[in-house]
């Protein structure tokens, strides 16, 4: 059984809460570090992953194993899209998106916790595997304001990151905000499937949650989308797929 380094609760304190620190916490908490070298289907990856974070951002879950053989089975649905990871606020390497980087060559961004450490080790993980220039990444908190205004992702992908139930309120927020302001590029072409399977509509936010928690609080979060409009489809293997009510129209096919 995986144990959290932390309070679920505490993770993210209201606006009302007494944030006191004081010179031996800083000490405590310095930052270190620990390298593995991590097996992908096909390659081989060496992150670099937190030992201690206040965010929690340290470790691999196994969500992300099992959703890149998803990927890899699926990969026609992600072939040509313009994609940007939403990281689950506590993640800090980058390891998805550097594999789908590295396999596939796609068009990806990383976001995640506006950190600046958990920015620079994800860079850090780029060029320690090739991945060079390093993946454009976008610092953000859940429910805040999207630092991009006018998003061209076409694809959303994530995984394990409905651990925290208190911010699940402030992460369909910020997934509305990307889905629904998503305006298709004229010169986005669609890929043909080559494997049998229909494509993923544009856009769309694709989820692996294999991370257990009660049923009752993981269904918070379905509810939660269906509550705002959004419509949520288990593709199998526990993976989702989410996407507005009525998905963006490629202006090259008129109105």
């Amino acid at each position: 059984m995986d144990i959290a380094l932390f309070s679920p609760s505490s993770l993210f304190h209201d606006d009302d809460d007494d944030a006191t620190s004081t010179d031996e916490e800083s000490v405590d908490n310095r930052q270190t570090y620990v390298e593995r070298t991590h097996q992908f289907l096909g390659m081989e990856l060496v992150i670099r992953e937190f030992s201690f974070h206040q965010m929690n951002a340290n470790l691999l879950w196994p969500g992300t194993f099992a959703f890149v053989e998803w990927l890899v089975e699926n990969k026609s649905k992600i072939q040509g899209r313009h994609i940007i990871e939403l990281g689950r606020q506590v993640t800090g390497t980058g390891a998805l998106a550097i594999f789908l980087k590295k396999m596939y060559q796609l068009d990806i961004t990383t976001s995640d916790y506006d950190d600046q450490e958990i920015e620079d080790n994800i860079a850090h993980n780029c060029r320690v595997n090739g991945v060079t220039p390093v993946l454009p990444h976008i610092k953000h908190s859940w429910g805040d304001a999207f630092p991009n205004p006018h998003p061209e992702w076409d694809l959303i992908i994530a995984s394990d990151i409905l651990l925290y139930v208190k911010q699940y309120p402030n992460l369909i927020k910020t997934l509305c905000f990307l889905l629904n302001s998503y305006k298709p590029q004229k010169t986005a072409t669609t890929p043909q499937p080559q494997d049998g399977f229909s494509e993923l509509a544009r856009p769309a936010f694709l989820m692996s949650w294999r991370r257990r928690i009660g049923k009752e609080d993981e269904s918070l979060f379905f509810t939660g989308c269906e509550a705002v409009g959004l419509q949520v489809q288990h593709l199998g293997s526990r993976v989702y797929c989410i996407t507005p009510a009525q998905p963006a129209i490629d202006d090259d096919q008129g109105l």
